[in-house]
């Protein structure tokens, strides 16, 4: 094979508030020959979830930080293009954690293993909702919130890959579903699409004053991907012994220079009992098969849609990331190599 050329975007700097593309460095570098055990993987896309902005400060947490000079860390879907493995072969479109690279040498194990792409499924799903998004969406949402029909659902970030999917599930589960989201197309198609009760614009309603008109002391469940103000205004609207899934932080930014101060009405957890739990998808990684078979099957009776929010080419993975924390993204941000 004649050498290829790879760039790949490396951490240059740890980011103290907002990240961007300073804090990373694009190489390019030319693909090494493979040793026995490895493949080649032509990345076709990337994932960006807000997570990874976490990955890059340097505190203990579920996974080692990025270290600087590293390839950016990051879920990838790709084609096997090269192989001296004999469980991948030529041809074989795969799921792995391949970074910020266009192409990528594996063996096919690590913390999260290598896996092949059924024939027929559309090669971005791995990335979201039959993936990590959708995983942590399912999880969350039924094991710590525990739906039961009824139950009035306050999903935050509502309109995002896996606010959206907790949504739709809790409208399958029978329950009324309320969401939170910035702008009037995001807020249209969770209406319009996704057959949601209600949605609050935080961009140009005040989303206190909504919360008490739509579900003043009602909220069962609220599956929370914000905090912040929002996470403050849902906990006085809770029903005695409710449920606060946390899912994400991202009004944030998971900066570490400045902590975001802690919610001020904490003391309704102790007035309405209600639980406020975090949790984090490794904790069930036995339990993907199922969880994977269960969306797949919803997704295929058309009970649950996917939105995707796809920029083209690898330069484009900074901008990506910090769009994020901007709700730039409508739907799955993913990037297109």
């Amino acid at each position: 094979m004649t050498a290829l050329s790879n760039r790949k975007w490396t951490l240059a700097s740890r980011p103290e508030t907002t990240v961007s593309e300073e804090n990373f460095t694009l190489e390019v570098e030319t693909v090494r020959d493979l040793a026995e055990g490895e493949f080649l993987v032509k990345n076709h896309y990337l994932a960006f979830e807000p997570a990874q902005r976490g990955w890059l400060n340097d505190v203990r947490s579920y996974l080692p930080p990025v270290a600087i000079g590293e390839v950016m860390r990051s879920g990838a879907v790709g084609e096997v293009i090269a192989s001296k493995h004999s469980d991948f072969a030529l041809g074989d479109f795969v799921q792995g954690t391949f970074g910020w690279q266009e192409y990528a040498i594996s063996d096919g194990a690590g913390l999260y293993p290598v896996t092949k792409i059924n024939a027929g499924t559309p090669i971005s799903y791995p990335l979201h909702i039959y993936g990590l998004t959708g995983l942590t969406a399912y999880f969350g949402f039924l094991e710590i919130g525990r739906p039961k029909a009824g139950d009035t659902v306050l999903v935050s970030g509502a309109a995002g890959a896996t606010g959206s999917t907790v949504g739709q599930m809790a409208k399958l589960m029978g329950c009324k579903v309320i969401g939170i989201a910035g702008g009037q197309a995001k807020c249209q198609w969770l209406i319009d699409e996704l057959g949601y009760d209600a949605v609050i614009d935080y961009k140009s309603e005040s989303v206190a004053d909504r919360l008490q008109e739509l579900c003043n002391n009602s909220v069962d469940i609220f599956f929370d991907n914000v905090g912040g103000p929002i996470l403050d205004e849902a906990l006085v609207n809770m029903v005695n012994n409710g449920r606060i899934v946390l899912c994400g932080g991202i009004s944030s930014g998971y900066q570490v220079k400045e902590l975001p101060p802690g919610p001020k009405n904490y003391m309704q957890l102790v007035i309405r009992r209600c639980t406020m739990e975090g949790f984090i998808v490794l904790d069930y990684v036995e339990r993907y098969p199922e969880a994977r078979e269960q969306l797949q099957q919803w997704v295929d009776e058309g009970k649950i849609l996917v939105k995707e929010h796809v920029l083209e080419g690898i330069e484009q993975c900074p901008s990506a990331l910090a769009g994020l924390f901007a709700g730039q993204n409508f739907g799955k941000q993913l990037v297109k190599i």
